[in-house]
């Protein structure tokens, strides 16, 4: 009796690690596109059953920097605490249905979002159709 409540606690222990492991939530190293420079860091959270992404760490730019191109209610606030990745939806592998806002140019996008392995996110975000955007890869920080 004893080895199989020992058997079920260990079971349940590596399912529930490996849904955990699975999760896009917490802290992501984002990178520049042409440099690789690492450029902030993003921590992504669950809110219901919803997926939002704030800017929490800047690498390059001044700490008081602020979304000066953005043209709704972001504009001229601090990029640190920026949201950036509002409502997405899980789909089975796939998070989508949400917006990315790019803080260079203040544009908000479409995205869809997959983690290619725990420590791998896949992002995209493109206007229209997928096939017109642009792919992000962010590290989760370690």
């Amino acid at each position: 009796m004893i080895d199989m409540k020992k058997n079920l606690l260990i079971l349940f222990i590596g399912f529930y690690s490996l849904l955990n492991a699975q999760s896009i939530v917490g802290e992501w190293e984002t990178f520049d596109d042409v440099t690789g420079d690492k450029l902030s860091i993003v921590e992504i959270y669950k809110n219901n059953d919803k997926y939002f992404g704030k800017i929490i760490h800047l690498f390059e730019d001044p700490l008081d920097s602020v979304c000066d191109k953005c043209e709704d209610d972001n504009y001229n606030k601090p990029i640190i605490g920026l949201l950036i990745i509002k409502n997405l939806v899980e789909d089975d592998d796939e998070f989508n249905d949400g917006t990315i806002l790019d803080p260079n140019n203040g544009k908000s996008y479409k995205c869809y979002v997959e983690l290619e392995s725990n420590n791998k996110l896949k992002l995209r975000g493109y206007i229209g159709f997928s096939i017109l955007g642009r792919t992000q890869y962010w590290q989760r920080k370690t």
